[in-house]
């Protein structure tokens, strides 16, 4: 079996489009205005990317992937009560053009489980478990700051794939009466990465350890390219003493309006 599923293209295969990923550190939190800035603990010195210079990088844009499902929920909380430590994310949208904030644009993401599930796909990665068809997507409309703030759960890991969440930014939304969203102009499809310390320490504990899949690092996966934060690798930092507490999760998404 190759590292990456036959239904998802590595990046390399993806066509470019004209996205970037802003500097993240204290570019990122001077961009955030209002986001929560979580308190540096041990964890943070080594899960913090270098920041780079406060300017615009261009990227590519990452695969949407296989389990993307349409007309999710909007909502801050996407947790459904699927076990997992928490993970609080606060992602920045900003223009690429001019590193302006942009408000009122919907923020999607979706991953898997600790046991590597997705919803409405469970049984893909060898696991007999509830599947609602729901846990563990959603998105938030950005406050006037540009921020999207959502409560998930730290992810776990299936076959051929690194620890990751996927994510793509509306525009123009229409909210509908059944508690999610219409319409609109998609701006950016791309994944969330994280780092590998952070998640082997969470990987050693219940219920992620119960995951027997072999778990593929950052750097045997065919779709993160090693680009740091301009690939979409969080910044993240300990919200806790012990992984169990959660991490927080903070990133600049820039796109092409």
């Amino acid at each position: 079996m190759t590292d990456t599923p036959a239904n998802e293209t590595p990046a390399k295969a993806v066509i470019t489009r004209r996205t970037v990923l802003v500097a993240t550190g204290a570019t990122a939190a001077t961009l955030a205005v209002g986001a929560t800035t979580p308190p540096r603990t041990a964890d943070t010195t080594e899960t913090t990317p270098v920041a780079a210079a406060a300017v615009c990088t261009l990227t590519k844009e990452m695969t949407e992937g296989p389990y993307y499902l349409d007309g999710q929920y909007v909502r801050a909380d996407i947790t459904e009560g699927k076990t997992g430590f928490p993970l609080k994310l606060a992602l920045t949208v900003v223009d690429d053009d001019t590193c302006a904030t942009i408000s009122n644009a919907l923020v999607e993401i979706w991953h898997c489980d600790a046991l590597g599930e997705y919803s409405g796909y469970v049984g893909n990665n060898g696991h007999d478990e509830p599947d609602s068809g729901t846990f563990l997507r959603g998105g938030v409309l950005t406050d006037s700051a540009g921020v999207a703030n959502i409560t998930t759960v730290y992810p776990g890991w299936y076959v051929g794939r690194c620890v990751h969440i996927h994510v793509k930014v509306h525009v123009g939304v229409t909210l509908t009466s059944d508690g999610s969203f219409t319409g609109g102009t998609e701006l950016h499809t791309g994944q969330l990465f994280f780092n590998e310390t952070v998640t082997a320490k969470v990987g050693a504990l219940s219920p992620y350890s119960a995951n027997k899949v072999t778990h593929t690092t950052l750097a045997q996966d065919g779709i993160y390219d090693d680009g740091g934060a301009a690939s979409g690798l969080l910044t993240l930092a300990a919200l806790g003493s012990s992984p169990s507490a959660g991490y927080s999760g903070t990133l600049t998404l820039g796109v092409e309006r």
